[in-house]
């Protein structure tokens, strides 16, 4: 997609924050790189040479290119024109070429059902409107047998409160959209939608909980 079709496109409603926070979360660190590592390994062990994967909520793409070379293609998304930008200057620099950007919500992604090997969530299924509506459709994008590899702050299980703050942080412009909900309560979502839940994995108190579900085949 050219730089005036994206530009063309309707501004999701929480892209403006995220925009304007981009170029100063490209230069963050990550958080736990032991963490992430462990996250990056674990779901290698999923891939094929010839695997097609989706990122939903790809950032600034770090880690659909990073997990480039082990798959055949991946189609990486962000609801942030400035995110995407960013994710295809490091592709460039990195001579990266089976990655594919592209800006829009997961809501607005148009594909046919079965159409992925894996789909990777990553810090995102907090972040959307209706979490159960999302899972319900990755389960549809992926092929039988396919997994859904997420990693999700769970803040339900130790700040629910934050469920009062959040809204009066959003309508000042400090935070996103942000759901508040339990690990349980992703795990039942999960569950719901039919999935196999076949790893989960949490570093510590407080930090977000991995999970590998797969579509039964």
């Amino acid at each position: 997609m050219s730089a005036m079709e994206q530009t063309a496109m309707t501004v999701h409603p929480t892209a403006r924050f995220w925009d304007r926070i981009a170029e100063r979360y490209a230069k963050k660190p990550v958080a736990d790189e032991a963490a992430y590592q462990k996250k990056l390994q674990i779901t290698r062990d999923y891939f094929r040479p010839d695997m097609e994967v989706l990122e939903f909520g790809c950032g600034t793409g770090s880690t659909a290119l990073v997990h480039a070379p082990f798959v055949k293609h991946i189609l990486a998304t962000d609801i942030s024109a400035n995110m995407i930008e960013i994710a295809e200057r490091k592709a460039k620099a990195g001579n990266v070429t089976n990655v594919d950007f592209r800006r829009g919500g997961f809501d607005e992604l148009e594909a046919a059902d079965s159409r992925y090997d894996v789909v990777l969530g990553l810090s995102i299924l907090h972040l959307l409107a209706d979490r159960d509506e999302a899972i319900s459709k990755v389960h549809r994008l992926l092929k039988p047998g396919g997994v859904f590899v997420s990693s999700t702050p769970c803040i339900g299980d130790s700040m629910a409160f934050f469920k009062f703050i959040g809204p009066i942080g959003r309508v000042l412009g400090l935070l996103p959209l942000l759901r508040v909900f339990t690990v349980t309560d992703l795990k039942t979502s999960l569950i719901g939608a039919g999935f196999e839940i076949e790893h989960e994995w949490q570093p510590g108190k407080r930090k977000g909980v991995f999970i590998v579900a797969r579509k039964p085949a």
